[in-house]
């Protein structure tokens, strides 16, 4: 595994020869580090990606989508979010104050996998073709305490997949 800095251009990771991106959590408002917009829109395809809270918005902003500032944020623990691939209801921990427009969804491969049970925002989505998917909140805070565990299987079984094509 390796770390890099949210600066590192999409060469540098790849020379890397990872087997997958994650893209981690940060503070603030995504539009802040177009340098790693950038990055990821270049890695689109070539990597499976994960995206975890600022990691999934920028993974949104990178496929065109647009996100906005909460009014009031989500924090703490207890935020049910509904799975909408298997209609399963997962207990979260949130700490954001941005969210992915759903509407702008529209105009991506993108599509939302996850919503908020308490005000309908995104918390979740997917491009199938490229491997790629993000979450809002927290897995690895686990308040359900496993509910959401199941995001690190998908992602590892995206990276095998990847093994057994190249």
């Amino acid at each position: 595994m390796s770390v890099v800095p949210y600066n590192t251009p999409a060469c540098d990771i790849l020379s890397l020869a990872p087997d997958g991106l994650f893209i981690s959590n940060g503070p603030g408002d995504p539009n802040d580090v177009p340098e790693v917009i950038e990055t990821a829109k270049e890695l689109i395809a070539k990597l499976p990606i994960f995206g975890v809270c600022l990691g999934h918005q920028i993974l949104s902003l990178a496929y065109g989508a647009k996100t906005y500032k909460l009014k009031f944020g989500h924090r703490g623990g207890n935020h049910p979010v509904k799975n909408l691939l298997t209609g399963k209801i997962e207990i979260t921990s949130q700490n954001h104050s941005y969210a992915v427009d759903l509407e702008s969804l529209k105009k991506t491969p993108l599509t939302a996998t996850h919503i908020n049970l308490l005000d309908n925002t995104v918390e979740g989505l997917e491009c199938i073709r490229d491997k790629a998917f993000g979450v809002q909140y927290h897995p690895e805070s686990a308040p359900g305490p496993q509910d959401s565990a199941y995001l690190f299987d998908r992602f590892i079984t995206l990276i095998k997949e990847g093994k057994r094509h190249a």
